[in-house]
């Protein structure tokens, strides 16, 4: 029973010294990007333009124009800057998950929603 003790004690140990990779959010604060996103096992790609306040993103041949403001290093509101329709007029939140140093995980959803949707942008 004290070697059982003595082992869980040791994995506690162990585990509270592993520390999660940070992630560089900054360095996708502006730049030039594609993005993947798979939606029920079609992946769909945009490349984009990001600026301090301003996001411009291509998809299709359609381009789409985004007010950008930054809550904290990592998540991000984007504001449709003239709506089409119901769906454009609602404002996404994306999270910035993972970061290496040319790539970005994300996750995003409308405002609100619970629904979340997965994604990696690349740096180039």
């Amino acid at each position: 029973m004290k070697q059982i003790l003595v082992f869980v004690v040791f994995l506690l140990l162990c585990s509270s010294c592993i520390t999660p990779a940070e992630r560089q959010c900054k360095d996708f604060k502006i730049g030039n990007f594609k993005s993947e996103v798979i939606i029920n096992g079609e992946t769909f790609k945009s490349s984009f333009i990001r600026t301090k306040t301003l996001q411009i993103e291509t998809y299709n041949g359609k381009v789409d124009s985004s007010e950008v403001r930054w809550i904290n290093d990592c998540e991000v509101i984007f504001k449709t800057i003239n709506p089409k329709s119901m769906a454009e007029r609602k404002d996404i939140h994306l999270k910035i998950l993972t970061t290496t140093d040319s790539t970005y995980v994300f996750e995003y959803s409308y405002v609100g929603e619970t629904k979340k949707q997965k994604g990696t942008a690349f740096k180039f």
